[in-house]
Order: C-alpha cells, then structure tokens, then sequence
C-alpha cells in the first residue's frame, strides 16, 4: 500500500501481540491481583475483611470445632472473660454463650445472603431492563414496582411469618426472603432512574448501531457503571436482615428451633434481667456486639468496594499495562471496555 493511501480506523492492527501466557498473566493480574492491591491499600478494606473473615470462620469451621450448646456446660451466669473454658461467660442455664454465638452464625449469614441476593438480583434486573428498554415494558414494570412499594414491609412480614410459621421455623434461607419480600421496589425504581441516563450515552448508542444484542449492552455496558451502587444497596439489605431478624426473634415473632443472637438476647432479658443485672449484663452483650461488628464489616467493605470498581484505580494497580502508562496519566474521559477491543 502506497504512502498516499488512507487506512480506515476499522482496518488498523496492533503492532504487537501478546502470547496465550501472556494473555493469562494480564487476565490474573487485572482480574484477581489488583483487586487485592485496592483492598490492601485501602485500611477499611483491611479491617472489614477481618471482621468478615472471623464471622466466616465461625460459621465454617467454627461449628466444627466449637461443641453445640447444651444445659450445665459451666456454672450458671459465669462472667465472660473469667475462665479459659467458657470466655464469654455461660448463660442461667449453664449454655457457654460461645457455642451459641458461633453456632448462630450459620443461619445468620444464610439469611443475610438469602435476603440481600434476592433483593439485589431482582431490583437490578427489574430496574435495568424497565430503564433499558421503556415504552409498556417500563409501564408494567414500574407498575408492579409501585405495588410492591405502597405496602408496608413490616405488617406484611409479621402477616407473611405467621402464615408459613411451619414453613420458616429451622429455614433460614425462607426466613432471609421474608425479611426482603419487597425491598427489591425501593433498588429497582432507583436503578431505572440511573439506566434513563447511561442508556443514551455514546458507548451504548455504538453498541445498538453495531447490533449487539440487548441482554449483552445490559449485562457488559450498563451494569458495571451500577456496580458500586448495587453493592452499596447489597450492604444495605444484607444490615436490614441482620436487624430485622434479630428484632423480630426478640419479639417472638418468627419461630425458631436452634439458637439465634435475637433468642440470645431475649432470654438474656426474660431469664436474668440482663438490662438491670450486672451479673447477666455479659448474656445480653454478647450478641449485640456481634450485630455490631458484623454490620461494621459490611458497611466499611460497601464504601472500600466502590474503588473496586473505578476504573482508573483498578488501571494504577495493574501491573501488565503498557510501559508507557503511568500512574499519573489519566484520560480526559473513561473509554469504556468494548470500545477499546
């Protein structure tokens, strides 16, 4: 081809190439590796992986090394931090307060996914695909949406409890639902207001004129620019589980056939008067502590977790760019993946 000959933008070809290796070193890199810079960088990220890791182990192999609770393990009402044996004490009944605990986070953390999964996926998916493609779709959906909104959460989650009282007592998954059965409308009407912006921008228009397939510019356009703000909300929920469960077993509400933090404290309460007796005061503060610590790890993973997801930061901490990329050099406006392949 001549000098004077023009080479079309869609013809040009990359002067180098990467090997197969290569392209595996870049995808671990930019995939798994810099994630782990950005939370190592980042101390709430530090603290909230502790924090989440010890709630992990003790719903793992905590259950597994830790014998479940049973009458006369200890002296009755003994103080926490006074023996090796029984380090959070023993309730009035003789249980270690440290079996409950770690044998009441399993079902914990399975309400906790159950309930914060089913909003997310449901409000992000509603809420997408009304914004995405308006017109009737957007009119049905946004109706239902407004349905589930107008009804009061708690009244319908104590109607709901009692109804399927058979079917929650010992199903903590059921029970995560429950607690979440409409607090997927408030996510997706939210959702669709961010989608009515993102879906005229350039990089989606490109990908409509080149015949991309709908369910792709959603999946791969729209919803990483939203991935900060649906793990937020994913936080949001996962804290409403954990206050609502443990509410509503204080009160008696849902049924319950092992131990709960929320059954803890209620027996703390109803067995020893913990509030106004020092001697029992340990029973009824271990379980709030653990509400706290738990809801602390989530809330400081949600605000490290949005600079996972910035671009521009994840590009600082990969190390397989291109030399002449450097930490300082920033575009003037962020290209989006599909438009650089």
């Amino acid at each position: 081809m001549s000098p004077t000959e023009a080479t079309s933008d869609f013809e040009a070809v990359s002067e180098t190439s990467l090997s197969k290796r290569e392209r595996y070193r870049q995808t671990l890199d930019e995939q798994v590796l810099a994630p782990l810079r950005i939370v190592w960088s980042d101390w709430r990220a530090r603290i909230a992986l502790f924090v989440l890791s010890i709630f992990l182990l003790m719903g793992t192999v905590g259950v597994m090394l830790v014998p479940e609770p049973s009458p006369n393990q200890g002296p009755a009402l003994v103080g926490a931090f006074r023996t090796l044996e029984h380090p959070f004490g023993t309730t009035y009944s003789g249980h270690s307060i440290l079996s409950q605990l770690v044998h009441a986070t399993p079902p914990m953390l399975k309400m906790i996914t159950a309930g914060a999964v089913f909003t997310v996926v449901l409000g992000t998916a509603i809420g997408t695909v009304s914004g995405y493609k308006g017109g009737a779709v957007d009119g049905v959906l946004m109706t239902l949406t407004d349905v589930a909104l107008t009804i009061p959460g708690l009244p319908l989650i104590i109607v709901l409890a009692g109804a399927l009282q058979g079917s929650l007592s010992g199903n903590p998954y059921v029970i995560g639902l429950l607690l979440s059965v409409n607090a997927w409308a408030g996510l997706a009407r939210a959702i669709r207001s961010q989608v009515l912006t993102l879906r005229d921008a350039e990089y989606v228009e490109a990908s409509r004129i080149l015949g991309v397939p709908t369910a792709e510019i959603i999946s791969k356009d729209i919803v990483p620019n939203l991935m900060p703000y649906v793990t937020m909300n994913f936080v949001q929920q996962a804290r409403a589980v954990i206050f609502g469960s443990v509410a509503l077993y204080f009160i008696g509400i849902l049924p319950y056939d092992s131990v709960n933090w929320g059954v803890m404290m209620n027996s703390a309460q109803s067995q020893a008067g913990a509030v106004s007796s020092p001697e029992a005061f340990h029973w009824l503060l271990v379980p709030m502590l653990a509400v706290v610590l738990l809801s602390l790890g989530l809330t400081l993973f949600a605000q490290a977790a949005d600079r996972l997801f910035n671009p521009r930061v994840r590009a600082r901490h990969t190390k397989t760019t291109p030399d002449e990329q450097h930490e300082d050099d920033e575009p003037d406006e962020p290209t989006p993946a599909r438009m650089i392949r």
